[in-house]
């Protein structure tokens, strides 16, 4: 079986019933966050290039109609419409790293509309999470001021591919390394690590512990230093690192307690052993928000490495993001619902400084504008260019923060930027909702007296309406 069955079920139930319908005209789909989770000023995109992977190489084999004919309790035969289906369609979408707001699309796939909604899931799934994660990381890059920051998320993210995107991400939007061995190599971050509390263990002292880790790794080495007493664990460290001269370039971790007030402690040991060019690492439990309150305290802490918040995103762990039909074969569409109300046709993002971005439509031509953020990606299933490299991306993230409004960087009650809709859109948007609502009205005037007398049904309904 292939990615194809990496979906959700009533993707499939709903292609098959367009498939039967004969409606396989071009659809576009828009992806795009509706609010910000709290205490987030900007999103970072992310995610495009797995989802690019996937569109490229998407495929129903035999074996894929197997398997949705055995969710669905079916015969196979009935799947068969689907063998063979492909991705040819289009795709426009930001680039990995730029800033993004609130209510602007990521993302707009326009593809024969089975293609279309059966690409749903996988590039929800993609985007949704990797820019949740390349966000916190961001934020944890400004609350350093300018310290370096490492991620030490893999032995806690949600499995070993959110652990390998962790360290990515983290990497694009500005994090100097990584412990992901393979993340490390594959990407080229550079790899950094030191040693457990269990390594410490296993010796019968902190001492006997240091000193066979130096004789293992000649060069520059980073000591733990909290196993026990952590006041002691840096005079033995001090020792060691004193007698086998590996002062320059070695570290000391702090791994637990008062992580701002033992890195004073620690600074005065190591100066008093004339070690001043040893640094200190912190570690343990660490987030943007304790980053930014022990750089903030002038806590004498070199490297701030963090982990399973991060890597999880423990404040804001998902995005309330949606993929949504907003045109069927030239129909602009919208929805309706109440607080879920989506605006029609495709779309364009343009951005001006200071964040004050313009959506418009996508034909719309803009009168200084700015520059738009939707690139054509893919066209015809194929990509349109080459994969962007780590620095590419890191380079676009750095110029984007580098204009975003300061209350918008703010790490505790930040104030994100909003988009406006244009004048053009605005009155597509009213036109398709009062095409809707005068269908609405004049479907329920053909709806006989005696129903509203029978009992209330439970059940859902649709509203998703076209032009």
């Amino acid at each position: 079986m292939s990615d194809a069955t990496t979906t959700d079920l009533y993707e499939v139930t709903m292609a098959m019933s367009y498939l039967r319908e004969g409606m396989t005209g071009p659809a576009t789909f828009s992806l795009f966050v509706r609010d910000l989770p709290p205490e987030r000023g900007f999103l970072v995109a992310a995610g495009l290039e797995s989802a690019l992977d996937h569109l490229a190489g998407f495929h129903i084999g035999p074996e894929d109609v197997h398997a949705f004919a055995s969710a669905l309790h079916r015969p196979p035969r009935d799947l068969q419409p689907l063998l063979g289906m492909g991705f040819s369609g289009d795709v426009r979408a930001v680039p990995e790293g730029r800033i993004v707001l609130a209510g602007e699309p990521l993302l707009e796939v326009t593809a024969p509309l089975p293609q279309a909604q059966l690409a749903e899931t996988y590039v929800l799934n993609q985007l949704s999470h990797q820019t949740a994660i390349a966000s916190k990381a961001a934020r944890c890059v400004l609350a350093a001021a300018g310290h370096p920051v490492v991620d030490f998320s893999l032995r806690r993210t949600h499995g070993p591919q959110a652990g390998f995107q962790a360290a990515r991400l983290a990497a694009m939007v500005g994090f100097a390394g990584t412990s992901n061995v393979a993340a490390a190599t594959a990407v080229g971050i550079p790899g950094v690590g030191t040693m457990a509390h269990s390594f410490v263990e296993a010796f019968a002292t902190e001492e006997e512990a240091f000193r066979a880790f130096a004789r293992a790794h000649p060069g520059p080495v980073t000591l733990l230093v909290d196993t026990y007493d952590t006041e002691t664990g840096v005079h033995v460290a001090a020792r060691v690192l004193r007698d086998l001269d590996r002062g320059p370039g070695s570290a000391v971790r702090l791994d637990s307690g008062d992580l701002g007030d033992l890195a004073v402690r620690a600074r005065s040991i190591l100066d008093a052993a004339a070690l001043p060019d040893v640094r200190i690492i912190a570690s343990g439990g660490l987030d943007e928000y304790a980053v930014d309150d022990l750089v903030r305290s002038g806590a004498p802490i070199d490297t701030y490495a963090v982990g399973t918040r991060v890597g999880v995103s423990a404040d804001a762990p998902y995005l309330d993001s949606a993929y949504k039909l907003v045109e069927y074969d030239g129909r602009p569409v919208m929805k309706l619902s109440s607080a879920k109300v989506t605006a029609p046709g495709r779309k364009q993002v343009f951005r001006r400084i200071g964040y004050t971005d313009v959506i418009r439509l996508a034909d719309e031509q803009s009168a200084n504008d700015g520059r738009p953020l939707l690139e054509t990606v893919m066209r015809g299933g194929r990509r349109t260019g080459g994969r962007p490299t780590l620095e590419e991306c890191r380079k676009t993230f750095t110029a984007d923060l580098d204009g975003l409004p300061p209350a918008a960087r703010r790490i505790r009650d930040p104030i994100a930027p909003r988009a406006t809709a244009s004048e053009r859109l605005g009155a597509l948007a009213a036109g398709v909702r009062r095409r809707i609502e005068a269908q609405l009205s004049a479907a329920n005037a053909q709806v006989p007296a005696d129903r509203y007398m029978q009992p209330p049904v439970a059940h859902g309904t649709s509203n998703t309406a076209a032009l």
